[in-house]
């Protein structure tokens, strides 16, 4: 699974060590998850150390609520992504089934923009996979599994970027 992790890894480092950020989002347990990964990189993973840049899209609710009512929930990761990133800015947009329309929108968003997109599903993960430039797909179709998954893959990158950071 390592040969799985190291490029999401590599994509992570070189867009922090660019000043670039990682921005998460998901729906559901997914948000929750998007939330989690953003803090642990903005506050600390392990060790105490420099802030990094992580933004969860599933936070604001005055956008969420907003957007949701003028325009409809689909549209609503990628217009974050169209007001948010950057060029070399790191999306990860999970989906435990690889289909929600607005993750796959918001990683659409995202690639045209010049961001290194990634997506985190499971098996069947296809839509959204096939969409980011980088995947991991969870070994399982029991959403429960595949959570479990998503959050141990995030936090490994976590102590990784967290280990460079530390060690800069």
């Amino acid at each position: 699974m390592s040969h799985e992790i190291a490029p999401l890894a590599d994509a992570w480092l070189t867009a922090l060590t660019n000043g670039k950020k990682i921005l998460f989002f998901g729906n559901g347990g997914s948000a929750a998850d998007a939330q989690h990964l953003a803090a642990e990189l903005v506050v600390r993973y392990r060790i105490n150390r420099p802030a990094l840049a992580g933004i969860a899209l599933t936070t604001d609710t005055s956008i969420i609520t907003a957007h949701s009512n003028d325009f409809g929930f689909e549209t609503l990761f990628s217009r974050q992504i169209e007001a948010l990133a950057q060029p070399g800015d790191v999306v990860i947009g999970i989906s435990t089934s690889g289909t929600s329309k607005n993750v796959l929108l918001g990683l659409q968003a995202a690639n045209k923009l010049g961001c290194v997109t990634i997506a985190f599903t499971g098996e069947k993960g296809a839509d959204c996979a096939a969409e980011a430039k980088l995947a991991f797909k969870a070994p399982s179709s029991i959403t429960a599994r595949v959570q479990e998954c998503h959050l141990l893959i995030g936090h490994l990158l976590c102590d990784v970027v967290e280990q460079a950071s530390a060690a800069a």
